[in-house]
Parts: structure tokens; sequence; C-alpha cells
């Protein structure tokens, strides 16, 4: 009997790992969002940046203006004011239409930075709507836990 439920256990944990696993459409979104975010954030390159971006852009963070427009000033600005930005992508997760990646981005490299959490939602293979989450790192922590 204890073998027959080992067994069983054994099953539903494999059964479960497969229905966690992503999507091929899912595996797709994400390497679509790493190129996007490559391309805008860290290349800081608009033409390529529109490569990946859909027939509407629709921005949530309450700090930026909507549409390509409203994202290509960002990424002038950052051209301009931080040419050192750069985010370096520490997780990726997927779900549907919709990816999130938890971010260290910092102006300078030596700058403590930022930890950011960045959704898209995308269709037809492209970006077409943004949500993030900014905070910074602070220099002492109240615990020994990293922001990654």
């Amino acid at each position: 009997m204890r073998k027959i439920v080992m067994l069983a256990a054994a099953a539903l944990s494999l059964g479960a790992t497969a229905a966690l696993a992503d999507t091929p459409q899912e595996e797709a979104n994400k390497k679509v969002v790493v190129a996007f975010y490559n391309a805008s954030l860290n290349e800081k390159n608009w033409a390529k940046t529109l490569t990946f971006i859909g027939n509407r852009y629709v921005q949530h963070n309450p700090n930026a203006t909507t549409g390509p427009e409203g994202f290509k000033a960002h990424i002038d600005n950052l051209k301009k004011n931080f040419p050192q930005n750069h985010g370096e992508i520490k997780k990726i997760f997927a779900t549907d239409d919709l990816v999130a990646i938890h971010v260290h981005v910092k102006r300078k490299p030596e700058d403590r930075g930022y930890a950011v959490v960045d959704m898209f939602r995308l269709e037809n293979g492209k970006v077409v709507e943004h949500w993030d989450v900014v905070q910074t790192i602070p220099e002492k922590s109240l615990n020994d836990n990293t922001m990654f």
C-alpha cells in the first residue's frame, strides 16, 4: 500500500510540474519581452524597439504618457541624462499574454539602483501594454535578504 501511495504522489507531482511549465506561446512572449527590454532600456535604440511594439502602447505608470511617443521620450531621456542606465533581468514569469520581469536597474554602474518589476501584455507577439513597480535599493535593510 505504501508503494502505491508513493507512486501516486510521484505521478501527481509530475503532473503538477507539467501543468506549471510555460506554453510555447508563453516562452515566445518571454523572448519578445527580453528583446524589447534590451533594445529599449539597455541599448536605448528606438528603431529596434519599434519592432517589438504593437499597434498601440498603453502605459499604466502614472508618471509616463501613454503611447509609443511617450515611451520614445523616456528612451530619449535615458539616452541624454543616463547613458549608462542598465537593467539586469533577474527573473521572468509568463502567464497567458502577460510577462513579468524582476530587474536590477542602475542609472550608473556605481549606484545601488532600483528593484523593478515590469509587467507587459502582448498581442500577436508584440508589446501593447505596460505596468511597473519601482523600489529604491536602500543603503541598509531591516533584514538579511536581498531584493533579488
